[in-house]
């Protein structure tokens, strides 16, 4: 403990306390009890994305691809609401998700690898906006399959993937 005199008063005892960390907590949905943020695909080949988690709610823009990656910020009742790859977001249906997780290739003519580097021969060359089923990841490779290709993606060239997974 430290006792500060300033001009001959005495002020109050300054205690010096070691900073403290705390754990970050994860955040969880309140219906799924899942974390969130989280991604999932579409289950669906449309979904109407609203401005708020009702029916009666406005559509904002339509998802037309089935097995399109989203993240999920938050959850109300049977409603999520998500974001795609370009951050554009709303609140849709859960029953139009799926918890099977896909990837968005987002760098054109991305070498689909037969291993976790550069050096690894290029399987297939993938177009943006192709969406392939993650499989696993590592630090900076994630493996995927896609229209019956299974190799490895650069994390750097994709979206769909938490950067602690």
């Amino acid at each position: 403990m430290k006792i500060v005199i300033i001009l001959g008063v005495l002020l109050a005892p300054l205690l010096v306390v070691a900073p403290v960390v705390l754990a970050q907590e994860t955040v969880r949905g309140q219906v799924t009890n899942l974390p969130v943020p989280r991604f999932v695909s579409m289950k669906s080949g449309a979904a109407n994305v609203r401005r708020g988690p009702s029916t009666s709610n406005r559509i904002d823009w339509e998802l037309k691809h089935r097995g399109t990656p989203l993240r999920v910020l938050a959850e109300y009742r049977e409603w999520f609401r998500v974001e795609d790859a370009e951050g554009e977001g709303g609140w849709v249906h859960s029953a139009l998700l799926s918890s099977l997780r896909t990837v968005l290739v987002q760098q054109d003519m991305l070498a689909l690898r037969d291993g976790p580097s550069e050096g690894a021969a290029a399987l297939a060359h993938l177009e943006a906006g192709v969406i392939a089923r993650l499989a696993t990841c590592q630090p900076d490779w994630c493996s995927v399959s896609v229209e019956g290709y299974k190799g490895w993606l650069p994390r750097s060239g994709i979206w769909g993937v938490a950067a602690e997974e």
